[in-house]
């Protein structure tokens, strides 16, 4: 071991995260906040379509994605908790700058358009709810979440994202207020009876693309070096290696609980929408709010409010992710001050990427674009970037100049490498189909 990595004389007391007895939700933060965030309303959008076309046919991508999502998503977050720096700034370090701005700037681009969506999709659950004008909701909400990331610190701000995630629970509601054939769920999701077409296989593309997007990565690695910065005696492992094994514990649990969380939520969509919709000759579904609306006459007023609610409410804790990981990213490239716990007047630019994404997003929302449209630019966007992405994540997990002695071990490497693979042959069958 080289002696730049060895325990320095002083170095600093062990983090409290692997020793310290505290609740379960205090201990998860990134991870559940990530994998939470995966099911935004674009995200229930594509689960939603899916689930109406083939029923429980889809049904199996979940369980062959949560592995893999774990795995990249574990792999994120070490790296922010080993060097103290999100991807980013990794990126730049370890590669030509002009590596880490074409990252970036297709993020940036594909953000917005993730935005936009779901800030309409936002503005059109409220209309459906409560009723009135969907494009003053949709900016309210967008105004919303721009000033509770500017102007409330980040200790306040991030038990709020946490409470937020409770608003996925509605779609295991809806699940529990329709009747299901389980028996036929069970086969289909371990059984799977695979299509050999072209629409079937950009369905597949779809839900993966969903699942494992790259904003996610971004954001849990900047999450996790932000708490370096910020918490009493954390220190970046390379600097303090006596906080590995409590530090990979919390942030094994604290992803596997997200990202479980994250695949359950996913499920329940999709199960819903097949045994709702599908079973019914409904499917054409477009947005979620069509899901929503499409929910009432056949299965009842409740399923319809938890699926409404649920959209409003994972949209909350969408924006932000979205609006931030961009941010982040951004200012790691070009070396700005970045992260929720600055004051404002000390990270302006941070705070102007925020702000101009959301009302990007917010301005293409209310333009006349097919949203449709929007997402499926914004999954190739994604699928052209989340490939090579994955590529520079594994090789700097792996590589000892930027991970030390904590460099990914066979088993993760494989998980990794295998959901790299697994994101190629999505795009490869986008752009094949396309």
């Amino acid at each position: 071991m080289a002696t730049s990595e060895r325990p320095l004389a002083h170095a600093p007391a062990p983090d409290s995260e692997g020793t310290e007895r505290k609740s379960l939700l205090r201990q998860l933060g990134a991870g559940l906040i990530t994998g939470a965030a995966d099911d935004d309303p674009s995200g229930i959008a594509t689960y939603s379509q899916v689930g109406a076309a083939y029923g429980f046919g889809m049904l199996w991508t979940v369980v062959l994605a949560l592995p893999l999502m774990i795995g990249i998503q574990t792999i994120c977050a070490r790296i922010g908790r080993v060097t103290g720096k999100g991807l980013a700034a990794n990126i730049r370090s370890q590669y030509p700058v002009g590596v880490a701005v074409a990252f970036v700037f297709l993020l940036f681009l594909a953000n917005i358009i993730n935005l936009s969506a779901d800030i309409g999709a936002m503005g059109a659950a409220l209309k459906l709810l409560i009723g009135g004008p969907a494009f003053v909701y949709a900016a309210s909400f967008a105004v919303l979440s721009v000033l509770l990331q500017v102007f409330i610190p980040f200790a306040t701000y991030s038990p709020l994202l946490k409470v937020l995630t409770f608003s996925l629970l509605a779609y295991v509601g809806a699940v529990l207020v329709i009747d299901v054939p389980w028996l036929a769920v069970v086969k289909a999701t371990f059984v799977p009876t695979i299509r050999l077409d072209a629409d079937y296989a950009v369905a597949v593309m779809a839900v993966f693309g969903t699942t494992i997007s790259p904003y996610l990565f971004f954001w849990q690695a900047s999450q996790e070096a932000t708490e370096v910065r910020i918490t009493p005696r954390r220190k970046a492992l390379r600097r303090a290696p006596q906080q590995g094994p409590g530090a990979q514990r919390r942030i094994n649990m604290d992803t596997i609980s997200g990202m479980l969380f994250s695949e359950v939520v996913t499920f329940c969509i999709i199960l819903t929408a097949a045994v709702v919709l599908h079973a019914h000759g409904k499917t054409d579904i477009q947005t979620s709010s069509d899901a929503a609306a499409a929910l009432l006459p056949i299965a009842g007023r409740f399923a319809f409010w938890l699926f409404a609610a649920g959209i409003v409410g994972t949209g909350l804790l969408a924006l932000p992710v979205l609006a931030g990981s961009a941010a982040y990213a951004l200012g790691e490239t070009f070396r700005w001050k970045t992260g929720l716990e600055a004051a404002p007047r000390k990270a302006k630019l941070f705070y102007t990427s925020i702000a101009l994404a959301t009302l990007l997003g917010m301005a293409l929302s209310f333009s006349p674009v097919d949203p449709i449209r929007l997402l499926f630019w914004s999954a190739v966007i994604n699928g052209v970037i989340a490939v090579p992405l994955m590529v520079v994540i594994m090789l700097l997990a792996a590589r000892r100049k930027v991970m030390g002695r904590f460099c990914i071990r066979r088993g993760l490497r494989i998980v990794g490498w295998l959901a790299t693979l697994v994101m190629a042959a999505s795009a490869l069958v986008m752009f094949a189909t396309w």
